[in-house]
């Protein structure tokens, strides 16, 4: 007869400590943050060659020959800003439509306040489309591997009501801007086809189709970019200057030690996952305005958020309210100032306030009417 086969009494659990807690947390932060960061390079290098290459000038030059009224030339360029931040980020967007749209309202002998000012408000009220339209989009949601048309599909009833809205209030806020007599606008800047328009192509078709762009993008932006540079049309100085690393640096580390915190801290989980939609919002926009809405969208999503798409709504039109909610904001003041205009932060926020109330208000109600399922 065989023996019995004798097993040892299990111990007691080895206690879990604290470091591994950290590591643990630390990995699935940078798990989450890194392609978002690294999508943005790749739009900024896109946007960076186009630009060399005319196009976005060429857009504008275009616009601004149409025949019409100083509203109808306001109008026009808002809907320019709005593509490009759709197509190619909001970053992109602020940081080579900006000086366009000043040099065609001096060109045109237009005040240029609601152009300046438009500029970095639309470019935050259009980036709810798509996943790549704002980081923030894609932190929030992108565990879930939603293609950019998947995306859309639930968004653009805000983004509608939130790109409507801030032209409203903007013209209502300049409008003796809008009356006078202007010049004509006589420049034809042509687009030199290259690889900047390729770029885009690419870019474009990737954000719709792939759940996660971020390397392909990357890729396209890295071999464009390489290809203009060996074209001598520009620089890898001016490439590193437009991505701003050590400003990206800073919040991609601030994003990752609060995504972090929030893993070991189940504190702002329990308060998402309890949170209806308004409040959602709400948090996402004062978060936001406290710490950018990059690290925010890290913070309040370490966990799946019972509404991201409120919450979303937040995280991208709250930081109208104040020039750290977004990163579009800071680099849009430098870039305004290096065009010569004296943005005030002052004025931004007096403006900001009613835009962001008047947009989020809005894009909550349209998402509710027009797109309920899990909003």
């Amino acid at each position: 007869m065989p023996s019995p086969v004798v097993t040892a009494a299990p111990g007691p659990l080895e206690p879990i400590g604290w470091s591994h807690v950290i590591a643990t947390a630390l990995t699935d932060a940078l798990r989450q943050t890194w392609p978002p960061f690294v999508l943005v390079i790749g739009l900024l290098l896109i946007g960076a060659v186009a630009s060399s290459d005319g196009l976005f000038e060429a857009l504008g030059s275009r616009i601004a020959r149409l025949r019409g009224t100083r509203l109808t030339l306001f109008v026009s360029l808002m809907a320019l800003v709005a593509l490009v931040t759709v197509v190619l980020n909001l970053d992109t967007a602020v940081v080579f439509v900006t000086p366009i749209l000043l040099h065609v309202a001096r060109r045109r002998g237009v005040p240029d306040t609601a152009f300046l000012y438009g500029a970095v408000f639309m470019s935050n009220a259009a980036s709810l489309l798509l996943p790549g339209s704002n980081l923030t989009n894609l932190l929030v949601l992108g565990g879930r591997h939603l293609s950019g048309t998947a995306f859309a599909a639930r968004t653009w009833p805000s983004w509608v009501a939130s790109v409507v809205v801030t032209v409203v209030i903007l013209v209502v806020w300049r409008w003796r801007d809008f009356s006078g007599d202007e010049s004509p606008f006589e420049d034809v800047v042509r687009v030199r086809p290259g690889w900047g328009l390729l770029g885009v192509t690419a870019a474009v078709v990737v954000v719709l189709a792939v759940a996660d762009p971020s390397l392909p993008v990357v890729g396209v932006g890295l071999a464009v970019a390489l290809a203009q540079v060996v074209r001598r049309r520009t620089t890898w100085r001016d490439l590193r200057r437009v991505i701003s690393p050590v400003t990206l640096l800073g919040l991609f580390t601030l994003a990752v030690g609060l995504g972090t915190l929030a893993r070991t801290w189940s504190g702002p989980a329990r308060l998402m996952s309890a949170a209806g939609p308004w409040a959602s919002a709400g948090l996402g926009a004062a978060a936001a305005n406290l710490v950018n809405n990059l690290p925010a969208a890290v913070l309040l999503s370490s966990r799946a958020p019972r509404h991201p798409l409120a919450l979303l709504i937040g995280l991208d039109l709250g930081p109208n309210l104040t020039i750290i909610g977004a990163l579009s904001a800071v680099l849009w003041l430098r870039v305004a100032r290096q065009e010569g205009a004296q943005p005030s932060v002052a004025t931004y926020s007096r403006v900001g306030v009613i835009i962001v109330v008047a947009t989020i208000t809005l894009a909550m109600v349209a998402l509710r009417l027009l797109a309920p399922a899990g909003w």
